[in-house]
C-alpha cells in the first residue's frame, strides 16, 4: 500500500514526483486526487504570481532574459511552497472530484462500455489523473530553460534565433512546448527556406503550413503543395493562410491544436516529442505518412535545447 506523500515538498521541476503520483493513481489511491489537486493549485498560484510580475514590469535597466528566467523558476518554487499551506482551491477541487465531477465522469464512461459497474470506472479515474499529470510536467517546464550551445547549420540556428520568442510567448499562454512548435514550423517551411510567398513576393508569415478553410476570414495565398492519395504524392494548388507576422502564426496555430475538437487528443497523449508527432499524424494534420517521423527526428536531433 502506498502511504501519504506530500508532493508539494518536491522542488518544482521534480518529473520523478509527478511519477510516484501517477503510480498511486494506477493503485487507485485517494492521495492522487489529492496530490494533482494540491499541483493544480500549484499552478494557479504560479498564474498569479506571472501575473503579478507583467503588471509591475520587468524591463528595468538591470533585467534581462537571464534575470526573467530564474524569476520564473523561483516563482515555479514559490508556488509550491504556498501550495503546501493552500488558500482551499486543492480542498474544493478534492471535494469535486470525489463526490460529483468524477462520479459523473465514471458513470459517463461506464455507460459506453459492456460489463456494468466495477473495473471500467476504476480505470478511467486512473487514465483521467494521469492524463492530468502528463500535461503538467509540460506546464512546469520554465518557458525560458538554459539552452545548451548551438553547434549546428547556420540556417537551422538562424531559425531559431528568429522564431524562439514567440514559440515561447505561444508556450506560455497554451502549454504547448515551445521546442514542438519549433519543430513543427522547421518542418512545413524547411527552415523557413520553404515559406510560402505571396503575390509581390513578400512572407506570408504562414510557418504552419496553415491552410485557409471556410470560416477563415484573414488574408489568403494561393501556393503549390505536395498531399499523398492512398500514399501516392500529387501536386496540387491549395488557398493558405497569411499573417501579418510570425506571433500571429504561432498564436493561430496553439489555437487550432487546443481548441479544435479534431486535436483535443494530441496534448492529452503528447508524453514526448514522439507521442505528439503521432498524435498529430493521427489527427490529420499531414498527409505525408511518413511526416510523425520526421517530425520526431527535427525535434530530438536538430533542435538546441
Amino acid at each position: 500500500m502506498i502511504g501519504r506523500t506530500d508532493f508539494t515538498d518536491r522542488t518544482a521541476f521534480d518529473t520523478k514526483g509527478l511519477d510516484e503520483l501517477k503510480q498511486s493513481a494506477k493503485n487507485n489511491s485517494p492521495e492522487a486526487i489529492r496530490g494533482a489537486a494540491q499541483q493544480f493549485e500549484a499552478l494557479f498560484m504560479n498564474m498569479m504570481l506571472k501575473s503579478m510580475r507583467q503588471a509591475g514590469g520587468q524591463d528595468g535597466p538591470f533585467d534581462s532574459e537571464q534575470s526573467r528566467m530564474y524569476t520564473s523558476m523561483l516563482d515555479q518554487q514559490l508556488s509550491q511552497t504556498m501550495a503546501k499551506k493552500g488558500v482551499g482551491l486543492a480542498d474544493v477541487l478534492v471535494r469535486q472530484l470525489s463526490n460529483n465531477a468524477m462520479n459523473q465522469a465514471l458513470e459517463a464512461d461506464t455507460a459506453n462500455k459492456p460489463g456494468g459497474m466495477g473495473g471500467p470506472a476504476s480505470s478511467a479515474s486512473v487514465r483521467g489523473i494521469n492524463n492530468y499529470l502528463d500535461n503538467l510536467k509540460f506546464e512546469q517546464m520554465p518557458a525560458n530553460a538554459p539552452k545548451t550551445a548551438f553547434t549546428g547549420p547556420n540556417h537551422v540556428r538562424e531559425f531559431q534565433e528568429k522564431l524562439t520568442a514567440h514559440a515561447e510567448q505561444a508556450s506560455q499562454e497554451t502549454g504547448i512546448p515551445a521546442k514542438f512548435m519549433l519543430g513543427q514550423a522547421a518542418l512545413e517551411s524547411g527552415w523557413g527556406r520553404r515559406e510560402i510567398k505571396t503575390a509581390d513576393g513578400s512572407s506570408s508569415h504562414n510557418i504552419f503550413g496553415m491552410k485557409a478553410t471556410k470560416g477563415w476570414k484573414g488574408k489568403t495565398v494561393d501556393a503549390v503543395t505536395t498531399e499523398y492519395v492512398n500514399g501516392v504524392a500529387q501536386r496540387k494548388v491549395e488557398k493558405f493562410k497569411a499573417y501579418d507576422t510570425y506571433a500571429d502564426a504561432f498564436k493561430d496555430y496553439a489555437k487550432l491544436i487546443t481548441k479544435n475538437p479534431r486535436y483535443e487528443n494530441v496534448m492529452a497523449n503528447a508524453k514526448d516529442a514522439t507521442s505528439f508527432a503521432q498524435g498529430l499524424q493521427r489527427a490529420g494534420y499531414a498527409t505525408d505518412p511518413e511526416y510523425a517521423n520526421k517530425l520526431t527526428k527535427i525535434i530530438k536531433n536538430s533542435l538546441s535545447t
